[in-house]
């Protein structure tokens, strides 16, 4: 896994508003990143260009804004490019001797499911010829992680030279000036840039930014460290009835997250998966979670919003899944088991009302509460005495007396969690048909805190006869977790 600097396009400079230009080589897939040295009467933080992302934008505090003194601002932005990207352009308010200036870098990866990205900054207040930042945040740093630091200086005359980056702990190779530009638009500046590797660590530490000037200066510097992630999402229906779809988002230590949220999404609705909201995974390589409230028929696939240690977030998606059926479903989504049946009733829904009524001087008045819950009669007709002990089964042992009632095509008006009052079971004598009455009232879902069963220990049992086959197939429990018993 190697992350290159490609190139960096030319410098753009002006007093409020500029477009630079991208260099060659900034194809899809590459990261773009966007280093802006502005400064500015109000301290006016540059307009984020259509399609970046703002990664940090910090400014020197020492003196007053003006030519060749002051507060100067070092901004980064960064944008995955798809191929077909335009110049990006920022802009400052209109300013007494306002500047700004960028040149856009880019990066290629080699490896990787996506880019990560972290920066951290800090400011050289004394003046003179040798300059020095102690950054801040404090960030994670691992081997192979690149860094670009970068400089804004208030004397453009300031040339750079011997740039370096230091953090306890962590080796950085051959650190290599990328740019080092004199600008002289409205109060002036200077931009600098360099890059590295980190050659070893691992290590979380705040980095010291150092460089020679040719000239007296304080100002700006910080450094965006860039990491190919290693985070991914994948999902897969299990070989079950009825279907439960395996979730896990892995590779999550490398990439520092510490925490994650797994979502399921139909078009454009997103719905969270139980159990797996805000999951602290600090230290956990893989979160793994079973789906089995999915609709049937329709494509649905999975989002994990990954929170890492910097507070960042990230989103990652599954492929594309859709879980077929060949009948209606009754289940017990909790424990994981069901039977097909076939809904023969229309879909009519009771709510009542609390209400008492008054007659008010030959006036009437009615009072009330809001409408209950819908209550529904639904009629099922299971086909076989399997199907038929099977819904039996799922009603003796519902959890919470909670059942979840999907179509074999997703219905979202009948979809959904119901509490079971009563049933009433009408078997024929010379068929193995069998006609269920039941009687329920709309509910919520089960408590978030619920999580749905993956495959049991007899599960495992139907597969395996003793403990060494299975320890000689699995070598951790992860690995029993993810494997599909069905």
């Amino acid at each position: 896994m190697t992350i290159s600097y490609v190139a960096v396009g030319a410098l753009s400079q002006a007093a409020s508003s500029i477009t630079p230009a991208f260099p060659a080589g900034a194809t899809a897939g590459r990261l773009a990143v966007l280093q802006v040295v502005s400064g500015h009467p109000d301290d006016a933080l540059p307009s984020t260009p259509s399609g970046w992302t703002l990664v940090e934008s910090f400014a020197s505090s020492s003196g007053s804004f003006g030519s060749g003194t002051g507060p100067r601002r070092l901004t980064w932005f960064v944008r995955i490019l798809t191929g077909s990207d335009s110049a990006p352009n920022t802009t400052l308010p209109t300013g007494t001797g306002s500047v700004v200036s960028g040149r856009v870098h880019v990066l290629s990866r080699s490896a990787g499911t996506d880019w990560r990205w972290a920066a951290s900054s800090g400011e050289d207040s004394s003046s003179g010829t040798g300059f020095s930042a102690a950054a801040t945040p404090a960030l994670t740093w691992a081997v192979g992680d690149f860094v670009l630091v970068g400089y804004a200086l208030p004397v453009s005359t300031a040339a750079l030279s011997a740039e370096t980056i230091t953090a306890s702990g962590v080796t950085f190779g051959i650190v290599t000036e990328r740019a080092d530009d004199q600008v002289t638009s409205g109060n002036a500046g200077r931009l600098g840039a360099a890059s590295a590797t980190v050659s070893a660590g691992p290590g979380t530490q705040a980095p010291t930014l150092a460089a020679t000037a040719s000239a007296a200066t304080t100002g700006a510097a910080g450094v965006l460290r860039v990491r190919e992630a290693s985070a991914d999402l994948d999902a897969f229906a299990q070989s079950v009835f009825p279907p439960r779809n395996q979730v896990s988002a892995t590779g999550l230590e490398a990439d520092n997250i510490v925490t994650v949220s797994l979502l399921r999404q139909v078009g454009n609705a997103l719905t969270p998966v139980r159990a797996a909201t805000d999951v602290d995974v600090t230290g956990t390589d893989v979160l793994l979670r079973v789906d089995a409230e999915q609709p049937f028929g329709v494509a649905h696939e999975y989002l994990a919003v990954l929170t890492d240690v910097s507070g960042r977030q990230w989103s990652v998606y599954s492929s594309t899944l859709s879980s077929t059926v060949d009948s209606d479903v009754i289940s017990d989504a909790i424990r994981g088991v069901g039977a097909p049946v076939k809904i023969e009733t229309p879909l009519e829904k009771a709510r009542d009302r609390d209400a008492t009524q008054f007659n008010v001087g030959g006036r009437i008045v009615v009072l009330g509460r809001p409408r209950s819950a819908p209550s529904m009669t639904v009629t099922v007709r299971t086909e076989t005495d399997e199907a038929g002990d099977a819904l039996n089964d799922v009603l003796d042992n519902l959890t919470e007396g909670v059942l979840l009632l999907r179509k074999q095509t997703s219905l979202p008006r009948l979809d959904g969690t119901y509490a079971l009052l009563s049933d009433t079971e009408a078997p024929n004598w010379y068929d193995e048909y069998r006609w269920f009455t039941i009687e329920t009232v709309k509910t919520e879902a089960w408590p978030d805190s619920m999580e749905a069963a993956g495959f049991t220990l007899q599960d495992i049992a139907d597969n395996y006869s003793n403990l060494q086959d299975l320890a000689d197939d699995f070598t951790t429990l992860l690995l029993i977790a993810l494997n599909d018993f069905g």
